[in-house]
């Protein structure tokens, strides 16, 4: 089980976040920082035929303007990541590296967060 709440240090440009519990699901938990808008959900399951599978997804809610319109709306953007691992084969270290694997390849300068929204692939 996770710490609740979750703290999650600013680091620019994104703001400093409280993640608490709003609510807890059979295999995970939903959180909500209140304070900016932003959610964070855990889910987890497994399959003795197809493995494990680990998702976290966060989301950022705002009101916006719509350029066409010029109507406001609350919109939500997202970003998630999802894990997947037969069921033999990987150690749990073994999955730690593989997620952080893709971590460092988004962190690498050849790949970017800015050249992956960017539509660079």
């Amino acid at each position: 089980m996770l710490v609740d709440p979750i703290t999650v240090a600013a680091n620019s440009p994104s703001p400093a976040l409280t993640f608490a519990v709003v609510a807890y699901t059979g295999e995970g938990s939903e959180r909500k920082d209140v304070t900016n808008n932003y959610g964070l959900r855990f889910s987890h399951s497994t399959n003795a035929k197809s493995g494990e599978r680990h998702y976290m997804q966060l989301t950022q809610t705002l009101t916006a303007t719509n350029p066409l319109t010029g109507g406001n709306s609350v919109q939500t953007a997202s970003v998630s990541l999802s894990v997947s691992i037969p069921s033999f084969g990987w150690t749990a270290a073994t999955k730690a590296a593989l997620v952080q694997a893709l971590l460092d390849t988004l962190n690498d300068s050849d790949v970017t967060i800015a050249k992956l929204i960017g539509f660079q692939s």
